[in-house]
């Protein structure tokens, strides 16, 4: 048993953020079934790289979702969509704000027909306020919200993170206020409409960001490869590269001196004694350690530090970190048979449940591969099905 095995999702979302919430939602046992357009439908179907002319990238992302074609600009395909939701609990949609109300899905549609729904919107900048209308991406969040000002050297061109944060972001975020939601309707509430905007999903990790500023006024920088508070928190160089190192608190920073540099002297450092003074000259004690870290290679300092019990890591490109024996041996790296790419990897669920453990239990769907199957759940007959089929309501 999964343990949202009992949970119906409608997903009308596409690309990146939604479909990544409701994969998770999907892993956890939901029955999700992807409601895409009829011409192409998701458009990341469209990206590639591809293998046999599957788009891996849609592969990576929709698995364990069944998938319809829908015409949601015509009478009848709205109709199958109404039907559809009278029997959900939850919708997911990534529209920009007021399509959903012109193509006549949007909540208030829809609670009209289930008042219980737990309709899910994700857009740019959310459903009110002054830019509610435009649309918004990834990397103009990460603009938006300062993360890019704070990304990089200090000086240098403003740098973006290396991967979609504000998306996953909001996927995730989107995946806790749908399970928040569908708690207080368990609970005796009703349904409701959960509002989650790209630009905003990130804010609340700014955690120690907004303690200086709102404290003391002060605009975070960028600080390149070190921490901004703990010192030495950061990559250093060593005799083949860099590592990770993190000394983020007292303790941590006496077992490095004493026990992994075996210089004992430098607790007694006036400029490092304490981790606010570590911070205050953080180059100079860089340039000091560095002068001793590329004595020896990474896996030398990193075994140390392993002893020692000093948080430390290599710096992985992306080969390595999926090879990687600890993330291999926690399942991070799952196989799963699809009927076009054939045997394909894919990234794990980072939640382990003792009891209700995530599972691939279907490849990403082909394109409308589902839409008879839906249909005829909802009691159309296969004349019926081709009928539709034939007048362009459905793929």
């Amino acid at each position: 048993m999964l343990p949202l095995q009992n949970m119906k999702v409608l997903d009308v979302s596409q690309i990146m953020a939604g479909p990544y919430c409701t994969m998770v939602l999907a892993d956890m046992g939901a029955e999700v079934i992807k409601v895409e357009k009829v011409n192409g439908g998701d458009d990341s179907r469209q990206m590639g790289p591809y293998v046999n002319d599957e788009s891996t990238c849609f592969s990576q992302i929709n698995r364990n979702k069944k998938s319809i074609s829908l015409n949601l600009k015509e009478a009848r395909g709205r109709d199958i969509f109404y039907r559809l939701a009278a029997e959900a609990d939850v919708i997911v949609e990534n529209y920009r704000p007021g399509v959903t109300k012109s193509l006549a899905i949007d909540y208030d549609t829809m609670k009209e027909i289930n008042p219980g729904i737990i309709y899910c919107s994700i857009s740019g900048y959310g459903q009110t306020g002054p830019y509610s209308h435009k649309g918004g991406f990834d990397l103009v969040a990460q603009g938006m919200t300062g993360l890019m000002s704070m990304t990089g050297e200090k000086g240098g061109r403003p740098l973006k993170t290396g991967i979609a944060v504000y998306d996953i972001g909001a996927g995730i975020t989107a995946v806790y206020s749908i399970l928040a939601a569908y708690i207080h309707r368990m609970n005796g509430g009703e349904g409701q409409h959960v509002d989650i905007a790209i630009t905003e999903c990130g804010l609340p990790w700014f955690t120690w960001e907004a303690a200086a500023y709102f404290a003391e006024g002060k605009v975070p920088e960028p600080t390149g490869w070190r921490h901004r508070v703990s010192a030495p928190y950061q990559a250093v160089k060593v005799r083949d590269g860099y590592i990770m190192l993190g000394c983020a608190n007292q303790r941590t920073w006496e077992r490095f001196c004493r026990d992994v540099l075996e210089r004992e002297d430098l607790m007694a450092d006036e400029r490092f004694l304490t981790n606010f003074a570590r911070g205050q000259h953080v180059e100079e004690l860089e340039a000091l350690l560095e002068t001793l870290l590329v004595e020896h290679d990474a896996d030398f300092w990193l075994e140390r530090c392993d002893v020692a019990g000093v948080p430390a890591g290599p710096i992985n490109d992306f080969d390595q970190a999926m090879q990687d024996e600890h993330y291999l041996a926690r399942g991070m790296v799952q196989e799963m048979e699809h009927p076009v790419i054939g045997r394909m990897k894919t990234i794990g669920f980072p939640s382990k449940f003792s009891r209700t453990p995530s599972q691939i239990r279907s490849p990403a769907p082909l394109f409308a591969q589902h839409t008879d199957e839906v249909l005829a759940e909802l009691g159309l007959s296969g004349s019926d099905i081709e009928r539709l089929r034939a007048e362009g309501h459905i793929r």
